[in-house]
């Protein structure tokens, strides 16, 4: 081969080799750039759990009223987990107390608190006009604002089921009730149970004595023993402690719970609890805070229908019939077929306060200020 042959093959393969590179060049395609990295999404704050506070009259181990509040205090907390933080103090008296400790409460940034006694209606006032920003429940009051409400139940459905027992169980035909302070509740209870018990019994009267005082253990013993000694053989109480039951256990007498179950106060006296069940209401109350639809200048009151009374733990000895009878007034009370306080009924002189057929409505029931026909003593100023 000439070395000019040679040299035209090298340059013909040299032209190949970049016609090639050239086509390859045309068909590469480029690699997109890697996307830049997401900034992190900033989480939103948690919201802050809604403070709650209850103030209590009596101890949380009274084995009554308190225990049943605090129960629910328990059941708020259950429900709402993280979202809610609950405190409490005990032993808040009905006096000047009551406003520091409230006051207190409310400068602790709880933006929901309860009163659970009547005598915080005036302090809980003074308080909730001073805090704007804060939400109050009154227990058993009547007084409201822009930023307190009330709220109560209607013990008297327990208390003449309760009357209902003792009129068919009773051997003396006298009962006696331990009471607390002569507002229209108590009056009203101690009138309910004994019309529970002349619907099965008319022959029944009723004894009372009463200690002015919510939780006083040793008053109310003295009380109870007083009411045994004088001829009755079943005891009801509106009071707070579970004095009243273990007296009637002691003395070989029967008597009833009152605001939470106290079977085990005195098992052999036991004959049924008239229970309070406010946790409805307060996972109610507490939800409305949390939603904002909570309205102040209102009032509840709730009783079987709402599922915050009920009588329990009914004795073993207590006949068929009159747990049957027990049954048809509990649905009565349910569907709103039966009546507690329907006419004819009497105060004790005679006169008549409901004519036959009447049923009293709760403006009524709210004012009472008498004892019914078969009540005995007079009742205090």
């Amino acid at each position: 081969m000439t070395d000019l042959n040679k040299r035209s093959l090298i340059k013909l393969a040299a032209l190949t080799a970049v016609a090639s590179a050239a086509l390859i060049g045309c068909g590469k395609k480029e690699e997109p750039a890697p996307a830049p990295e997401a900034a992190p999404v900033a989480e939103a704050p948690k919201a802050e759990p809604l403070k709650v506070a209850f103030a209590y009259v009596g101890p949380v181990g009274d084995g009554g009223w308190t225990f049943a509040h605090d129960n629910a205090r328990k059941a708020v907390e259950a429900e709402f987990g993280d979202r809610v933080v609950t405190t409490f103090v005990e032993n808040v008296p009905e006096s000047a107390d009551a406003e520091r400790v409230l006051r207190d409460l409310a400068g602790q940034g709880n933006k929901l608190v309860f009163g659970t006694t009547f005598g915080y209606m005036e302090p809980m006032l003074k308080v909730a006009a001073d805090f704007k920003d804060v939400k109050f429940e009154h227990a058993t009051g009547y007084k409201q604002a822009e930023n307190l409400r009330t709220y109560d139940s209607r013990t008297y459905e327990g208390a003449y089921l309760a009357g209902v027992i003792a009129g068919a169980m009773t051997q003396s035909n006298t009962l006696g009730v331990v009471a607390s302070v002569p507002i229209p509740e108590v009056i009203r209870n101690i009138n309910s149970f004994t019309l529970g018990a002349q619907s099965m019994n008319p022959k029944i009267k009723t004894k009372v004595v009463w200690v002015n005082a919510w939780f006083d253990p040793p008053k109310e013993t003295e009380a109870a023993t007083s009411l045994l000694n004088g001829g009755a053989d079943i005891l009801m109480q509106n009071t707070d402690s579970s004095a009243v039951l273990q007296t009637a256990e002691k003395m070989g007498k029967r008597g009833f719970g009152w605001d939470s179950d106290m079977t085990a106060y005195g098992p052999k006296a036991h004959l049924g609890s008239a229970v309070i069940n406010w946790a409805p209401y307060y996972k109610k109350a507490v939800a409305e805070a949390l939603d904002g639809s909570w309205q102040g200048n209102t009032g509840s009151w709730w009783g079987h229908k709402e599922g915050a009374i009920d009588l329990v733990s009914i004795a073993e000895d207590v006949p068929a019939e009159v747990k049957a009878r027990i049954d048809e007034i509990k649905a009565g009370l349910k569907d709103g077929s039966f009546a507690i306080w329907k006419g004819p009924i009497a105060d004790q002189d005679g006169k008549e306060v409901l004519a036959d057929g009447q049923v009293a409505d709760d403006a009524f029931l709210g004012g009472i200020k008498f004892y019914v026909k078969g009540v005995e003593g007079k009742l205090p100023n």
